[in-house]
């Protein structure tokens, strides 16, 4: 964003936008947003928008940061009230929050988490030549990392890069199924989602058993 809101009255306009955001992905989809239509949806002024996104990109981007940050906070709250030692509970709730959020958050499932793409295309994207990634610009990333930071947190593991590894390759097989999934089915095929997540449970027992 140009610039992060400090009072309370920018803050809660901020959140109008977002939500109207959101609402147009739903509507009309990326290409046929704009940030007047959001403005006018948001009922604030075009500079209202300009102040905080310089265009309908970065508006985007910090729509799937907040879904993000909900999503965590969705997380940790799941994983407060199962033991430690159940990982597969816990990777039970990585899986249904996303679910839940798939089916009822508005712009989410063009957004998701980050740039208009699924998650596995963001981070294969990646050229030979690009350079070290990112994890704070590569919206694949940045879940990978929140996702290690709160199993680690969870399951008393020092979230090592090996681990950062593992749960980067169980996000991209369970991201390209749960695509599929949606796509043969609006709220989520139940039998791939079945499939996504005995494959997840088979990977990870050899790391976390």
């Amino acid at each position: 964003m140009r610039r992060a809101p400090v009072q309370q009255r920018s803050t809660e306009r901020l959140a109008r936008i977002l939500d109207a955001c959101a609402e147009l992905l739903d509507e009309t989809g990326y290409e046929q947003l704009s940030t007047r239509a959001v403005a006018a949806r948001a009922g604030v002024p075009i500079g209202s928008v300009y102040r905080f996104f310089g265009n309908k990109r970065a508006m985007a981007d910090a729509l799937a940061r907040r879904n993000l940050d909900s999503y965590a906070a969705r997380i940790t709250e799941r994983l407060a009230s199962l033991d430690a030692r159940d990982w597969r509970g816990a990777i039970d709730a990585v899986l249904d929050e996303y679910l839940a959020m798939r089916r009822t958050v508005p712009g989410f499932a063009l957004v998701d988490f980050g740039a208009q793409l699924p998650l596995g295309t963001r981070v294969a994207a990646r050229g030979p030549d690009s350079g070290p990634a990112d994890p704070e610009s590569d919206p694949g990333l940045r879940v990978v990392g929140r996702l290690t930071g709160l199993l680690a947190a969870h399951l008393g593991r020092t979230p090592t890069e090996a681990l950062r590894r593992t749960v980067l390759v169980a996000v991209e097989a369970a991201d390209a199924l749960l695509q599929l999934a949606f796509r043969t089915d609006p709220a989520g095929d139940p039998a791939i989602v079945a499939e996504t997540r005995e494959l997840l449970r088979a990977y990870l027992a050899r790391t976390l058993d």
